[in-house]
């Protein structure tokens, strides 16, 4: 039986971005959870009468679930806090601050949270300042090895972990393939945890960390999305002073960018015990091999409790 307020949802999944088929699956976990608490949802792909239709059918609360540019630089956003609909997830400010990776790594260092040393560099810098003598510059002051990665984007698309210095171009030319802009950046060696952020009502709260193991070595597209690809461990076989530093970090940049509703920090953990912040997402997969959902299994919550009380959530933070 029904015991939420709320009467209709719509979740926006699939889009145009390189993440299509991620978001699609996503939105379609979030729609079968919030119908098995009696929740009327509807699944919508946006297009061009989207927001005529929002504006007639006035929903109760809308959950993007579009994963890549469409779902979280901020733009849809904007246009649902123009419309006047509530919607879970952070606000268009705040989610611009996260989908600029260089500018989430600055607060996050900011807020006391270590972040990996790096670089930020344009396409037309690339070219203009000639591409032998960037890569030399590159080369002396970030020695291999080092991660590329486009400076916005998602599900790892574009990123290269560099080992030797002739590796470099080819992750250079990679990582523009998706974005103007390159993170050239120190690799960090250690224990690569995710720990989701939720906030219900009472504060942004870490949830377990999960623990990150490829079978290849590296976390990309095709770890993140086939099962069997990767092993995870949650919580994360970390000591409890890791686990707990992790879990400050998350919600220190959870904080430092002005995040609500839920969000995924990731993280590596060194042979210390450290954490450094490599990224934050504001729109965190929940498909059926999503980190944020095993992280809610592990704390023992279930799904649909918890996307009903975060969409009731929206719309008292709307109020």
């Amino acid at each position: 039986m029904n015991s939420s307020p709320l009467r209709n949802v719509t979740v926006l999944a699939g889009g145009i971005s390189h993440e299509r088929d991620v978001s699609l699956r996503s939105g379609r976990r979030v729609v079968d959870s919030l119908a098995s608490h009696g929740i009327t949802v509807k699944l919508r792909d946006p297009d061009a009468t989207l927001l005529a239709h929002l504006t007639e059918t006035r929903p109760d609360v809308v959950w993007p679930v579009l994963h890549g540019a469409s779902g979280e630089d901020g733009a849809l956003r904007g246009l649902l806090e123009a419309l006047d609909i509530p919607f879970v997830g952070s606000t268009s400010a705040a989610a611009r601050l996260a989908w600029d990776k260089p500018t989430a790594k600055e607060l996050a260092r900011r807020a006391g949270v270590l972040t990996p040393r790096g670089l930020t560099l344009s396409h037309d810098a690339f070219r203009e300042l000639g591409a032998a003598g960037v890569l030399a510059a590159i080369a002396d002051e970030h020695p291999v090895p080092v991660v590329v990665k486009p400076a916005r984007g998602g599900s790892a698309q574009g990123v290269t972990v560099v080992e030797s210095a002739d590796g470099l171009p080819r992750a250079m030319v990679d990582a523009y393939t998706y974005c103007d802009d390159v993170i050239v950046e120190q690799k960090i060696t250690g224990t690569e945890i995710a720990v989701g952020v939720i906030d219900t009502g009472d504060g942004p709260t870490a949830l377990p960390a999960v623990e990150i193991v490829p079978r290849s070595g590296f976390y990309g597209f095709d770890a993140r999305y086939n099962a069997g690809e990767t092993t995870f461990f949650t919580p994360a076989r970390l000591d409890d002073d890791a686990a707990e530093g992790a879990a400050r970090a998350a919600v220190a940049v959870h904080e430092a960018l002005g995040l609500r509703h839920l969000s995924r920090v990731d993280l590596i953990v060194d042979a210390t015990g450290a954490a450094w912040f490599l990224e934050v997402n504001v729109l965190p997969g929940l498909t059926e091999t999503s980190l944020v959902p095993m992280a809610l299994d592990a704390a023992g919550f279930e799904l649909g409790l918890v996307y009903a009380a975060l969409a009731e959530k929206a719309v008292r933070d709307h109020q």
